[in-house]
């Protein structure tokens, strides 16, 4: 069938068929259907919608336009947990390691930050020597060899995705739930995992910000995945606040670190990392129950098992093998350092949390296109939460800059993120929802 009466048929409202959804994105990925071509499709998609057996075929044939990885020689259940994205949130830094203290495989590949979200993939980047992209050989040897590995997506897996999200990108259509669908876990499916779950943000620094949104997304992925073959859980936690008291590169890998050492656990960010892990336990067959999940990651991290896993990734993929010990001597610093006070008495009410993210890009820390380049080492650390009593003189975070300048321009833009007032304000639940797959 010709690409242009696919489209008309999706435009028109119908439903299409296997064929036509796999012959579209061959012809995708083939050449075949043109820049325009697939424009025209994303926009109808975003008007008219897919069902769900749609949305699962258009996932699969995403899947199926690249290489697929094998894992089914992995002594253990092979997971991941994806999230849509926020700040502060470094949460992949220690969950696949601890995952991997408790026997789990977590061959985990993640992305640049684009916009005001952070990327994990830039922040083992600021570890001096770490391989973000290795070869497949590699990864697959770092994976059964330590139990886990971060690395950034390679060329080969679902190309078909990475076409249409360019052109999704500069055609107004990004915030297609079925297609948002469609271009991660064509990626998760190709990993070749046995387990997925999803933690799906909500809230001011979220790309999703309603909690209605979050909710018609987290369904979708849990039962595509699914329904594709990949069982599949979803939780939506809360990002009207960063989730890390970092936010920026090297300060969210010295977090991590602080974190799996025991040096520093953030609360709100220790019980995320928690819900996921137990979700991925339990879908991995290695614990019976969430309560049992918990308490076994709980374990592994206090035990420092979590700590190991993750010294042992960074050097098999080429990073300091003192890292743990030693992260000053390695992560790079800002030049300038200095307190943000908070210039009045009261209690913080509420954060922008989406103004911190652009903040740190502005410092240089993120990028506005994708082949900007960025500075590893700027940021802010030990940012307040919401319901933190302050006064005049109490830091509400520390900016890290390239220059005086900078710093100061940051300080401004960091205290109007801050609203404080006179009463403690109504904490929100930092983990709303939490949905199964059905499949289909």
């Amino acid at each position: 069938m010709l690409p242009q009466e696919i489209i008309r048929k999706k435009r028109d409202g119908a439903v299409l068929s296997e064929p036509e959804i796999a012959e579209f994105i061959a012809g995708l990925t083939n050449g075949q259907v043109t820049d325009a071509q697939a424009a025209a499709f994303a926009m109808a998609v975003f008007f008219r919608g897919m069902t769900m057996p749609e949305r699962v075929v258009l996932t699969t044939s995403m899947m199926l336009s690249g290489n697929q990885i094998d894992w089914s020689d992995s002594p253990g259940p092979v997971l991941d947990k994806h999230s849509t994205g926020g700040i502060g949130d470094n949460v992949s830094l220690m969950l696949a390691p601890a995952v991997a203290a408790c026997g789990g495989y977590v061959p985990m590949i993640s992305g640049r930050g684009l916009g005001h979200t952070g990327g994990t993939l830039d922040k083992l980047d600021s570890i001096p020597g770490y391989t973000s992209q290795p070869d497949i050989a590699l990864f697959r040897k770092v994976v059964r060899e330590t139990g886990a590995a971060i690395i950034g997506q390679t060329a080969d897996l679902a190309p078909a995705d990475k076409k249409l999200y360019s052109i999704r990108d500069v055609t107004a259509t990004v915030e297609s739930i079925p297609l948002i669908t469609a271009s991660i876990l064509s990626k998760k499916l190709a990993a070749g995992l046995q387990g997925l779950v999803m933690d799906v943000k909500t809230g001011s620094g979220a790309f999703m910000p309603t909690l209605e949104g979050s909710r018609e997304l987290a369904q979708s992925l849990a039962d595509v995945a699914t329904g594709a073959g990949l069982p599949t859980t979803a939780l939506i936690t809360d990002m009207d606040e960063p989730l890390a008291s970092a936010a920026g590169n090297a300060v969210e890998v010295m977090n991590a670190i602080e974190y799996l050492t025991g040096a520093h656990r953030d609360p709100r960010l220790h019980q995320v990392v928690l819900a996921l892990g137990a979700d991925m336990l339990l879908i991995g067959g290695l614990v019976q129950t969430l309560e049992e999940g918990f308490k076994k990651l709980d374990t592994a991290i206090a035990s420092g098992a979590a700590a190991e896993h993750f010294q042992r990734m960074v050097t098999a993929l080429g990073g300091p093998s003192d890292l743990m010990d030693h992260p000053q001597n390695y992560l790079p610093k800002a030049q300038v350092i200095v307190p943000v006070l908070a210039n009045a008495n009261g209690v913080v009410q509420s954060i922008a949390t989406r103004e911190i993210g652009l903040a740190v890009v502005a410092l240089g820390g993120g990028r506005t296109r994708a082949e900007d380049g960025i500075d590893h080492s700027v940021g802010f650390t030990k940012l307040l939460s919401v319901g933190t009593a302050v006064s005049n003189d109490t830091p509400l975070g520390f900016v890290h800059a390239r220059t005086q300048t900078d710093a100061e321009t940051a300080s401004l833009h960091l205290r109007r993120c801050y609203t404080i007032g006179d009463k403690m304000p109504i904490l929100r639940p930092l983990i709303h929802d939490r949905f199964q797959g059905k499949g289909l």
